[in-house]
């Protein structure tokens, strides 16, 4: 959990030799975040600690540091101001550590607790960052697996940082289930991989569609009373999105397509977005599914979109049209969006802060 500092006995310990832990800042199935100080470089670091159980046999006591170890070198591939950045690795007494940086705010989760549900404005807004992250994370081969809200942070600035990549999958790894257990939180799990079928970046932005739902409602459409429950509504029940998703319901159809094959991919769901933080209205859904490919907005709908950006950042619309020829995919070649999603993207890259103040916490669980 994030949100809350709970003074505990560590405080004040330090550990390999250069970590000094203060308060403890959350705890998760993923392990405890502590507020410390980097004594060598003299600055505030966030430190994860994998706890201690005694339960474990030594394997099974191997498998959880190794994932932990597995989060940190995930992350550390990555580069971009919506991912956590990781800092260090280490280990002490027999105990895995990551060293993160210090985000000064709380988990979006505990904003929709403590707040109520968020607009659609900024909703979108946390779209738009999340879908930056993720895009990059995918194009390094890496899927997080276990986006929700108590995994994305909201700083005091505003700034969308995801965060707890503990259960990532690198390019090549298999499993759902470690020693029986589920991995990741079955609410925002794909169908995919409730059947243990194949995965790709396409689970991600099923659990994107889901945590949109529940920031603006303030609860998971797939939300029962029992695990048996949730998996039976995520693989066969009629899907409902909350009537608060209002007009960004197009995009959270599109991401709720329980075929992976079907479902809206990245680039479509951002500009979907982003054209709403534009002009206040999302396209509609006329799909097109290119060669059994991801569905995407048919292309007289992104010319649209694209004429509304483009007027209004001043762009030329003809040169718009010119570089924007169908590569036969059934959206315009990347040259195409690139001028007016640039010119829109203050929402992801520089943040505003967001309505209503957030709650103190940091770092994920």
């Amino acid at each position: 959990m994030m949100g809350r500092m709970v003074t505990e006995g560590a405080g004040g310990r330090v550990i390999a030799g250069r970590y000094r832990l203060h308060e403890r800042l959350g705890r998760g199935g993923m392990g405890i975040v502590w507020r410390a100080t980097d004594r060598l470089l003299a600055r505030e670091v966030a430190v994860k600690a994998l706890p201690l159980d005694e339960t474990l046999s030594a394997a099974e006591a191997r498998r959880r540091r190794e994932r932990t170890l597995r989060e940190a070198r995930a992350v550390a591939q990555l580069r971009h101001p919506h991912v956590i950045v990781v800092h260090d690795v280490v280990e002490d007494d027999e105990r895995a550590y990551m060293v993160m940086e210090f985000v000064n705010g709380g988990s979006l989760a505990d904003r929709v607790v403590t707040h109520g549900p968020v607009g659609h404005g900024e909703a979108a807004r946390i779209g738009v960052a999340l879908l930056d992250a993720l895009r990059t994370a995918h194009a390094a081969g890496i899927l997080h697996r276990d986006v929700k809200p108590s995994n994305v942070l909201i700083a005091d600035d505003g700034r969308v940082v995801l965060t707890d990549f503990g259960v990532a999958q690198v390019a090549g790894a298999t499993t759902l289930t470690e020693s029986g257990s589920f991995v990741g939180s079955p609410e925002y799990t794909a169908p995919e991989r409730m059947s243990g079928a194949g995965t790709g970046p396409e689970s991600d932005l099923w659990s994107l569609g889901v945590l949109l739902c529940a920031v603006l409602s303030g609860a998971s459409p797939f939300h029962r009373d029992s695990l048996g429950g949730v998996l039976h509504a995520v693989v066969t029940d009629e899907i409902r999105p909350p009537e608060q998703a209002g007009p960004l319901l197009p995009v959270v159809r599109g991401l709720l397509e329980r075929d992976p094959g079907r479902r809206l991919d990245a680039a479509s769901a951002d500009l979907m977005l982003r054209a709403f933080l534009s002009t206040g209205r999302t396209p509609a859904t006329p799909w097109e599914a290119g060669d059994g490919g991801p569905l995407r907005v048919r292309r007289s709908v992104l010319t649209a979109v694209l004429l509304v950006l483009a007027a209004g950042a001043g762009i030329s619309v003809a040169a718009l049209l010119a570089d924007g020829d169908d590569d036969g995919s059934g959206t315009p070649t990347t040259s195409a969006p690139a001028t007016p999603t640039t010119a829109t993207s203050a929402p992801s890259s520089s943040p505003s802060a967001p309505a209503g103040p957030t709650p103190s916490g940091v770092n994920g669980r």
